[in-house]
């Protein structure tokens, strides 16, 4: 049985899903389908922590749905520039699994459409053993990434929730 490890990046996928959809992204069919296909050996979701109550709702609903969350805090600068993402925290989550490999996984599973992960996924070309799917809105994912995963899912019905959690 094929053995699998899922990275999301929260929020590019919310950001992207609403903006296209205007609904929000369905992680419970996508942790069932991918249940299908093998074992998920560790799935785990980066999110910025605002101290937001529906936030921290959503956060514990991806926790009781089987997710690790990582949070990390949402940055306001002193010019008023906003930061906060997790690029490279999956980033060095995603080479330490592929690198040490302790669970023997054959697929990594990465939510995001940004362009940064291109690198990521090419490298990870170099491990024969492991494939790459990256999931995300077809629109708004950079042609670098499309190209450097073994697969590309365009999310689309029925990965869309038309309600909130």
């Amino acid at each position: 049985m094929k053995k699998i490890a899922l990275f999301v990046d929260v929020q590019n996928i919310f950001y992207t899903v609403k903006d296209k959809y205007g609904c929000y992204f369905n992680y419970r069919r996508l942790l069932s389908e991918l249940k299908n296909e093998g074992d998920i050996v560790t799935a785990r979701a980066y999110a910025i922590d605002r101290g937001d109550r529906k936030q921290i709702m959503f956060q514990n609903f991806l926790r009781e749905s089987g997710f690790k969350v990582k949070l990390k805090p949402y940055i306001s600068r002193a010019d008023g520039s906003k930061k906060g993402d997790w690029d490279v925290g999956i980033t060095i989550d995603i080479m330490d699994t592929a690198f040490y490999n302790k669970n023997n996984i054959d697929c990594i599973v990465l939510l995001s459409g940004d362009g940064d992960f291109d690198l990521l996924l090419r490298r990870l070309n170099g491990w024969p053993e492991l494939s790459s799917i990256v999931y995300a809105v077809r629109e708004q994912t950079a042609r670098s990434v499309i190209e450097a995963a073994s697969e590309f899912r365009p999310i689309c019905e029925p990965l869309l929730l038309k309600h909130s959690l």
